[in-house]
Formats: structure tokens, C-alpha cells, sequence
């Protein structure tokens, strides 16, 4: 990997990488020369990720001499003690503070507030609000202690949060997974206008519709779903994401791209 590869300097930290969205920026990222943390519930699915990462970009030089490119912290982004795994990671494997957090971690479910299954709420809530909240929170603490002792016009660093078409336009066959994507717009803005002045970057990506395994979790109807990604195509690729994420991070420090919805060019709502 070259050393002017963009990121060739900086460590970025992946939450839900074992899949689509996750998967794809895991190796955006790579390919710009980023030192990778990985994190997933399925430890399986994110180690076969990391050895891929090495064999196709190589491996990194860092004080404790050569290392793999991608290091794995298995868990659930919501529980602060795998944040806290995954902030630590970067330090102990790579022997710097990670500077690209993505919190891309979450869940779907289908149905309204009044079809909804109500058994999965709080599960979904957890995930969907409180991980992100959680790591904006640590990650943002260990940001702006890095900013306060570096040039931040020549280091950037961000915070990239994933929301949703739906929680800026509201649609009923999803409202409840709709109502967390809202709770994120808000969490991104309200951290952008606090750690935007001492030169952390936030940016919140919103997608339409990407064809991944995130449906199928959702709980979807296969065939209806179908219909709605028939109707729309073609929809979006989980690429597609990870390269509008690559070419925000890869900005200068000095340009800050807040909020980008990315939609398929047929799908008019929502």
C-alpha cells in the first residue's frame, strides 16, 4: 500500500461490517490505505473480512512492527464495553488513536407503531439510538482530546453516521424503524454544531433503498418487497455507499459534506 494512499495515516474504526453497507466501506477504506477495526456480532463473517483485507492490500508497519491491515472486535456495537474493545483496538494493534468512526451498525423492522412486532422495540431502540449515541459519546471524547493536540487543519477526523431516507421522509410500512433513522438525524446534527468547532467532521449518510441482507433481517415480505425493488431499479449497491463515504473522509480537513441522501435515480419516495 502506498504511503500517499489518502488515509494512509489513519486508522478507521467499522461498526456492522460483517455485511452490505459495512462490508463494502471496510474495503473502500482499505483500498485508500486505512488501517481497518472491524466490528460485528458474527465473528466468523468479520475475521474471513480481515484476512481478505490483508491479502488484498497488504499489511501495515506501526511501532510494534508489521501488523495485518484489519483487526477484529466481535459484540454488540450498543454495549459500551465493545466500544470501549473497539476504541482500544486501534491503540493496542496499530499504536494510534482511530480517527474515522463509522457508526454503521443497525437494525430494520418492518411494520408501524401499530403493526409493528412490539416484542422487538427495545431491542431495535437499543441498537439504533443508543449504540450510536454511546459511540458518538466515547469516540467524541477520544476525538476531541486528539484535536486539542494536533493540527486539525492537517488531520482530519470524523464521525460518519449511517440514517435513513426514512428518517427524514416518513414512511408507514416502516415507521418504527423510521422513528430511530429521525433520533439519528438529530444525534448527527446536534454533535456536528458541538465537535464541528474543534475540528471533527460529522457527516450523516442517508440511504434509499440497498439491495443487502438488511431486508431479510428486517422481516420484510419477500414478495412485496420485491415489488417495491422492481419498481425502483436499478436500486443501490452497498458500493455505492461506501464510495460516497470514501470521497467525504477523503476531503481536506477544511470541508465538512454534513448530510448526503443518496437515493436510486428512479426512486421518487421516500
Amino acid at each position: 500500500m502506498s504511503t500517499h494512499s489518502p488515509l494512509s495515516t489513519r486508522a478507521a474504526i467499522i461498526t456492522g461490517a460483517s455485511a452490505g453497507i459495512g462490508q463494502a466501506l471496510a474495503l473502500d477504506l482499505a483500498s485508500k490505505g486505512a488501517r481497518i477495526v472491524l466490528n460485528a456480532r458474527r465473528a466468523e463473517r468479520i475475521d474471513e473480512l480481515a484476512q481478505r483485507i490483508t491479502d488484498q492490500f497488504g499489511t501495515v508497519e506501526t511501532d510494534q512492527g508489521i501488523r495485518p491491515r484489519a483487526v477484529c472486535v466481535p459484540g454488540d456495537a450498543a454495549d459500551e464495553s465493545t466500544i470501549d474493545a473497539m476504541l482500544n483496538a486501534s491503540q493496542d494493534h496499530f499504536g494510534i488513536v482511530a480517527d474515522l468512526i463509522v457508526a454503521n451498525a443497525g437494525r430494520g423492522l418492518d411494520g408501524s407503531v401499530m403493526t409493528s412486532d412490539t416484542d422487538q422495540w427495545e431491542s431495535m431502540l437499543k441498537t439504533n439510538i443508543l449504540g450510536v449515541a454511546r459511540l458518538i459519546r466515547k469516540a467524541g471524547t477520544q476525538l476531541l482530546d486528539l484535536q486539542a493536540n494536533r493540527d486539525w487543519q492537517t488531520h482530519p477526523a470524523d464521525l460518519v453516521i449511517l440514517g435513513s431516507t426514512v428518517g427524514r421522509h416518513i414512511s408507514p410500512f416502516s415507521s418504527m424503524y423510521g422513528c430511530t433513522k429521525f433520533a439519528v438525524n438529530s444525534l448527527a446534527e446536534a454533535a456536528r454544531r458541538e465537535l464541528g468547532p474543534s475540528g471533527i467532521r460529522v457527516s450523516l449518510i442517508e440511504p434509499a433503498i440497498v439491495k443487502s441482507e438488511f431486508q431479510e433481517m428486517a422481516g420484510y415480505d419477500p414478495e412485496g418487497f420485491a415489488k417495491v425493488m422492481a419498481k425502483f431499479a436499478p436500486v443501490l449497491a452497498p458500493e455505492d455507499i461506501a464510495r460516497s463515504i470514501g470521497f467525504i473522509v477523503t476531503q481536506p480537513a477544511s470541508v465538512h459534506v454534513c448530510d448526503v441522501v443518496i437515493r436510486p435515480t428512479r426512486q421518487d419516495y421516500p
